[in-house]
């Protein structure tokens, strides 16, 4: 099979097409899925340039996100049956293969059956940005309907999700954008609240819209300083969930102190990492939760560039070079694509 294999730490030169065996199911519960595409996120460039998991195990096929078909399933094996479409976040972190191939495998426990209104194509951009947002919104800081919310990014792949679970339920939402283009698709997500953060101040913004009261609830998805300034947008005793790095100086500490603020994080990749099954089962319902509202018409998910399996590189420079709207997929040689 083809897979476009890491084979070193550094730039997107490390990324080389390899033909590997076709792989085994791991074990009973295991099944093999050939695969019509994958997801590209930021996470895998970050791995591709320093594979802080699991140095040790390069080179790597990259790509957590996939969706295909069950080509062959273990003995076990209950939920599925070959034929099946599927789709699922799985591997790819460098210890597991991930989902820069052809065919891949995945416990059956971490699958969940596709939305059956999307494509493959689509589906597989879905898993990462899905879990993470709603992990983020539900999970650590318990959005609830009638409250405001903040979100950073709104037109990424993460923030695009994000609003519209928080519509789904009734929150209101203010977003940040960097243009006009980003502006009008976060509106027809149901964004009511709209600030281009390179013209204008979004602390100011927010008290404007809030009545100098702040957000509820901030949602980062950039870091840095505009981590810090959203200390200042969000309300006395509200929440701030950020899904990258936030180093904060001591100033910043007693700021949120000051405040009452709850700083949370959010890291889908845990039950993976540390090894946690009921967690990953847990996430795999958290898909199959996205797949009925999908379904519903509640939730879409933009797929902005899809490029052939050999161009991974390519598809990586575009999320390094920042600005992608909604998300960027890598598709299989072995299904054709939708016209």
């Amino acid at each position: 099979m083809q897979t476009m294999l890491t084979t070193a730490a550094g730039g997107l030169d490390v990324i080389h097409m390899r033909e590997l065996d076709i792989p085994e199911v791991l074990s009973s519960f295991h099944m093999r899925v050939k695969l019509a595409a994958a997801g590209i996120n930021p996470v895998d460039a970050k791995l591709r340039k320093k594979p802080a998991f699991y140095p040790e195990h390069l080179p790597a096929i990259l790509g957590c996100d996939g969706c295909g078909v069950v080509d062959e399933i273990g003995q076990e094996v209950t939920r599925f049956k070959v034929g099946d479409q599927v789709y699922f976040n799985n591997g790819g972190i460098g210890l597991e293969p991930g989902c820069y191939a052809e065919y891949t495998t995945v416990h059956e426990e971490y699958c969940a059956f596709k939305p059956a209104n999307l494509n493959m194509q689509e589906s597989a951009a879905l898993p990462l940005v899905l879990i993470t947002a709603w992990e983020a919104l539900f999970e650590r800081v318990s959005l609830q309907a009638g409250q405001t919310i903040l979100i950073h990014g709104g037109a990424g792949g993460v923030g695009h999700i994000a609003i519209q679970l928080a519509r789904n339920i009734g929150a209101h939402v203010a977003v940040t954008v960097s243009d006009e283009k980003k502006a009008k698709l976060v509106q027809s997500l149901g964004a009511e609240k709209v600030i281009n953060y390179k013209k204008q101040d979004f602390v100011e913004e927010v008290m404007l819209w809030t009545g100098k009261h702040g957000v509820d609830v901030v949602f980062d998805t950039v870091g840095g300083n505009t981590f810090v300034k959203s200390l200042n947008a969000c309300s006395v005793g509200g929440k701030i969930v950020s899904i990258v790095g936030t180093p904060l100086a001591e100033a910043d500490v007693q700021q949120a102190r000051l405040r009452n603020l709850t700083l949370c994080y959010e890291l889908m990749l845990t039950p993976q990492l540390m090894k946690l099954h009921d967690q990953r089962i847990r996430q795999r319902k958290i898909l199959e939760a996205g797949a009925k509202l999908v379904e519903a018409g509640k939730l879409g998910v933009m797929v902005s560039r899809q490029m052939p399996l050999i161009e991974v590189a390519q598809a990586h420079k575009l999320i390094e070079q920042g600005g992608v709207m909604g998300k960027v997929i890598v598709t299989m040689g072995l299904f054709s694509l939708p016209k």
